[in-house]
């Protein structure tokens, strides 16, 4: 499984943004596709997961109602739209797939596969 995360960049406090995460396959076909991040310093948190199975999704508290994941199974492509940016999104961005359901957390211990992360820079 090859995971190819795209559309990090630079933006300024209220912009958005909108990342791309594509799969060369899904291990199963139930899967749990997360986005996690990691600023400097700071452990890798999490911040959506989407079931390929379903519509089950979760956000974590701190992105709730300005970040939204969706899918497209056919393209084996999930997506993290971000909007109202601000100066503490700056991270890295990973996507992560785990085989199975999704929880109602996100957790990098959970994931199995992992893509190489995108930058993403709010000032």
């Amino acid at each position: 499984v090859q995971l190819v995360e795209s559309g990090g960049g630079s933006v300024q406090a209220g912009g958005s943004l909108r990342l791309s995460c594509a799969a060369s396959e899904y291990p199963y076909p139930d899967n749990c596709v997360g986005w996690l991040r990691q600023a400097p310093g700071k452990d890798r948190e999490g911040v959506a997961n989407i079931y390929t199975g379903g519509r089950f999704s979760y956000y974590a508290d701190s992105v709730k109602g300005r970040f939204t994941i969706s899918q497209d199974n056919a393209k084996k492509t999930v997506y993290l739209q971000m909007n109202n940016l601000k100066p503490e999104d700056t991270a890295v961005y990973y996507c992560a797939v785990h085989v199975g359901h999704c929880y109602r957390t996100v957790v990098k211990e959970d994931f199995h596969f992992w893509g190489q992360g995108t930058q993403v820079t709010v000032s």
